[in-house]
């Protein structure tokens, strides 16, 4: 990937909210799936503590449930789908997944699956650990010291009460409509700069989403799109607010083909910051999302880019500073007209 001059990313800018017809894009038809990143033997290719520590529990768990809940066992071996190839660990339930769907290759149908109610819950699902070790202990801890000392109960209850807050699951509505073109991430518009991506097949324009400690977290997927190639690379962890971290820090590129002509190419980038340095992202080649889907998510500040080809009848509707939120802002659309039938 090559960026251009800052003349050229000001004169991007300057289009936002407008069209951006410069150059040509030859037509597309699907393109061939690329092998999973052998980087990726998780969904959290980043490892981290609070992954050992339910990665231990679940140890603990599986021992208990083969002892005292055999037949429980054998019903879920029934009804599960597949065989657990990939899985670094037996698979009992739904739970021994939570870190290795993206690489395993079973399941359990979702009337199958005695845990998703989960799914309903306000919070992330894949920050339940972190919710209930950071947040929970944290709060607790508060109580314990309350009648002691209150100005440390207070001390040690707000950050609790913020990590609860950050992993927050709001409902949203995702926007229909021909050629629409939606954020995947919430924060701010860092940078609209116009680039060459060869993932995207040539010019394009590149939309940089930075996202606080206070922003939802979770990742959406910006048009129905099939998923053709996820790449994992290690980096460093600068301030996601920082230009420098797009290129050095760690990262998960997610490259996603539209399932309807004209097959646009798009790729989302999971960039760590200094403060998140757990990227999650919970699909794998091959799978098939709808606008909006939740796919993964970056555990506490940090920043996600959108890479979107460039031609003519393209409009971008965001500009630089403004609020986003992932799923309902529409950042840029294609016209009807460019969109061969």
């Amino acid at each position: 990937m090559s960026h251009t001059s800052p003349d050229a990313t000001e004169d991007v800018t300057e289009s936002a909210a407008g069209d951006v017809d410069k150059g040509e894009s030859a037509p597309l038809g699907p393109v061939p799936l690329e092998p999973m990143d052998p980087q990726i033997r998780s969904i959290q290719p980043g490892g981290g503590l609070c992954m050992r520590l339910e990665l231990a529990w679940g140890r603990w768990r599986r021992w208990y449930l083969k002892r005292f809940r055999p037949k429980y066992v054998a019903r879920m071996a029934e009804r599960r789908c597949g065989k657990p190839h990939g899985c670094p660990h037996e698979v009992l339930d739904p739970r021994d997944l939570k870190y290795y769907q993206n690489v395993a290759d079973c399941r359990w149908a979702r009337e199958d699956d005695p845990f998703r109610w989960r799914d309903r819950l306000p919070f992330v699902r894949v920050g339940l650990g972190e919710l209930l070790l950071l947040g929970g202990g944290g709060l607790l801890l508060a109580a314990a010291t309350a009648p002691i000392f209150w100005p440390i109960s207070v001390a040690v209850a707000i950050p609790a009460l913020a990590i609860c807050w950050f992993f927050r699951d709001p409902r949203r509505e995702v926007p229909q409509g021909e050629g629409l073109v939606v954020s995947p991430a919430d924060g701010h518009v860092a940078c609209i700069e116009e680039i060459d991506d060869e993932d995207v097949g040539g010019p394009a324009v590149l939309i940089g989403i930075f996202l606080s400690v206070f922003d939802v977290h979770l990742n959406r997927v910006p048009v129905s799109a099939r998923v053709i190639g996820i790449r994992y690379r290690p980096g460093k962890f600068l301030n996601a607010i920082r230009p420098r971290s797009a290129q050095e820090n760690e990262r998960v590129t997610v490259r996603l083909q539209e399932t309807y002509p004209p097959y646009r190419l798009y790729v989302v980038r999971q960039i760590a910051g200094a403060i998140a340095r757990r990227i999650v992202c919970w699909i794998r080649p091959g799978d098939e999302l709808q606008r909006g889907a939740k796919f993964g998510m970056i555990k506490l500040g940090s920043r996600t880019e959108l890479v979107l080809r460039r031609e003519p009848g393209m409009a971008i509707d965001v500009r630089p500073g403004q609020k986003v939120c992932a799923g309902t802002t529409v950042l840029a659309r294609y016209r009807p007209a460019a969109c061969p039938e």
